[in-house]
């Protein structure tokens, strides 16, 4: 136990040292009254930029606040972040994921914000769908960042190429399919491919189910025949066209620049509606955006946080962490400088005053998360601890039957297999 102990403590401080600044510890109070926090965050570049910049305005606007930063890309944040949640020396604010955020909160890692809402954190015009969307176990472990909603994200050029002059108004899947067996007869594909597990899981909610069940302890429906449903589907379009083969589709996988839509091969992309401005920019043509198909689209749609703004229960400066989250959640002039790269702001004050700031496609953006959010449903509990490998068999799965090496019935008995299996642990 004791070498344990002194390996963790030294890959917690082998990350210390090596992040992109560090005080050395959790946040902490002086004796002159000054504070010192920790922020980790994962992104781009660009990302790191302008979140640098909203930084530097907290402190210009709260002098005697010092904020030490760390950052990486998505996979490295994590495994920064395990070694100094085993070591109890995480950063006081941390940048949480919707897959990760469960496994830190019931590791007892983050602190229950709901006694800092409406006070330090004023959420008096967000949504309580949105809001609640942080909720694990009855307690608010995390605040939305911003928040984003599926859609199709198509070229309206090419679907009239297709033959289409629009898509259908309370388009079910049904008229999918059909849409897409005109596209293929005009040698396009009508989509990408889907996600597995987002996209089946929304399916699920329009029949008032989920992927997990509440517990978070098995699968949340019993009925496989919804499986073979969904994901024969999903086969049958690759099998009549409208869909790239997964070899294909693994070929350009993640590269915009090589994506179908791109490249005028397909005429959408189903996605969540931040990912829109990057695929419009690349695209360099007039895209736009259609809802998700029903029937119960109401029922399966919901406002999804792209990610949350967490603080940790290591923290000794937690209402000034708390104070920061405020500043990214309700100040203008910080949000003229995000411009909702993290997501649609969740405060209906800050979308509006930012407005005039957007360029064309995020406004897109915004209309249209604006536009669904009246029409979502509230969105499940965050995914169980477990769930990227219930997610990595799944997508595994999928693969194997879009190959046409398992039928849809096959498919639907290993996966429940393989997620039950990995879920069980959470009893």
């Amino acid at each position: 136990m004791v070498k344990k102990a002194i390996f963790l403590m030294m890959a917690a401080l082998l990350v210390l040292t090596t992040a992109c600044s560090s005080s050395g510890g959790s946040g902490e109070t002086s004796a002159d009254g000054s504070v010192t926090l920790r922020i980790a965050w994962w992104g781009s570049d660009a990302r790191h930029e302008y979140t640098q910049k909203v930084i530097d305005l907290y402190k210009e606007k709260n002098p005697n606040v010092k904020i030490d930063v760390e950052y990486a890309s998505f996979d490295d944040y994590w495994k920064k972040l395990a070694p100094q949640a085993a070591a109890n020396q995480l950063p006081d604010i941390v940048q949480m994921d919707i897959s990760y955020i469960s496994q830190y909160a019931q590791n007892g890692q983050l602190e229950d914000l709901s006694p800092y809402l409406g006070n330090q954190i004023k959420v008096d015009d967000v949504s309580e769908n949105v809001i609640s969307t942080g909720i694990i176990n009855e307690k608010q472990y995390g605040v939305p960042a911003g928040v984003n909603v599926l859609g199709f994200q198509y070229d309206p050029a090419l679907l009239k190429k297709a033959g289409v002059d629009a898509i259908p108004e309370n388009m079910t899947w049904e008229s999918y399919e059909e849409l897409g067996k005109q596209a293929a007869a005009k040698g396009l594909f009508l989509d990408g491919g889907v996600a597995p597990d987002i996209f089946f899981h929304y399916f699920l909610r329009t029949k008032g189910l989920s992927l997990y069940n509440a517990e978070g302890t098995g699968l949340g429906y019993d009925d496989d025949k919804l499986f073979v449903e969904f994901f024969g589907l999903m086969r049958r379009m690759i099998e009549q066209g409208a869909a790239p083969s997964p070899d294909l589709a693994n070929q350009t996988k993640g590269i915009i620049e090589e994506s179908d839509l791109v490249k005028e091969k397909g005429i959408g992309i189903w996605q969540w509606s931040n990912q829109f401005v990057a695929v419009q920019q690349v695209a360099n043509r007039p895209l736009e955006f259609a809802p998700m198909p029903g029937p119960d689209m109401e029922k399966g749609l919901y406002m999804q946080p792209s990610m949350y703004w967490a603080v940790t229960s290591n923290s000794k400066v937690k209402e000034e962490a708390a104070k920061f989250i405020d500043f990214w959640v309700n100040d203008v002039e910080a949000n003229k400088l995000i411009k909702g790269e993290r997501g649609v702001p969740i405060s209906g004050k800050i979308k509006e005053a930012i407005a005039p700031e957007l360029s064309d496609a995020t406004k897109q953006v915004f209309d249209f998360v604006a536009a669904m959010e009246p029409k979502a449903s509230p969105m499940s509990p965050p995914p169980p601890v477990g769930s990227p490998e219930v997610i990595a068999s799944l997508a595994d799965v999928v693969e194997e039957l879009n190959f046409g090496k398992i039928t849809p019935e096959q498919a639907a008995a290993t996966f429940r297999k393989n997620a039950e299996a990995v879920l069980a642990n959470n009893k």
